[in-house]
């Protein structure tokens, strides 16, 4: 669902009642455990934890204007979405999430390479998350996205 806002805490605002305390959850819990040398803001629409250009000036390779992405929430019509860049490059903490994910929620996990929905919001597993956000410090998403430019 697409929203339009200027921050995290206006999209949030925005969102059906149901949808505002597991959003503003995930929201406080990121900004409080994401790798040093994230910033927060908004996104491709949706709140966004991202790179910023003074610590990686190429920034995203597709358009160079964004900074770097790394995790987004959003609220779409059916689930809670977490999108983590991480997940996608490295399949090691792909690999990690997916064997831990069962320890934490009582439903079946659904989830593409890097965007993993919540269906159930009742049961979306913040301690795992939590665990997520240490698992990748910023110069090592760079320089494993550097080493994914490269090859192409």
């Amino acid at each position: 669902m697409q929203y339009k806002a200027d921050s995290p805490e206006d999209y949030i605002s925005q969102l059906p009642e149901e949808r505002k305390g597991p959003m503003t959850k995930l929201h406080h819990l990121i900004k409080e455990h994401m790798p040093e040398g994230l910033e927060s803001g908004m996104g491709y629409g949706m709140p966004a934890y991202f790179v910023p250009k003074s610590v990686y000036p190429p920034g995203y390779h597709c358009k160079p204007f964004p900074p770097l992405p790394f995790i987004n929430i959003a609220s779409q019509k059916n689930f809670i979405a977490l999108y983590h860049s991480g997940m996608y490059a490295k399949k090691e903490l792909y690999d990690w999430f997916v064997s831990e994910y069962p320890k934490y929620a009582k439903y079946k996990l659904d989830m593409g390479k890097s965007c993993v929905r919540f269906k159930k919001i009742d049961d979306i597993p913040y301690d795992l998350i939590e665990q997520l956000l240490g698992k990748m410090s910023v110069e090592e998403w760079i320089e494993i996205y550097e080493n994914a430019i490269k090859k192409k």
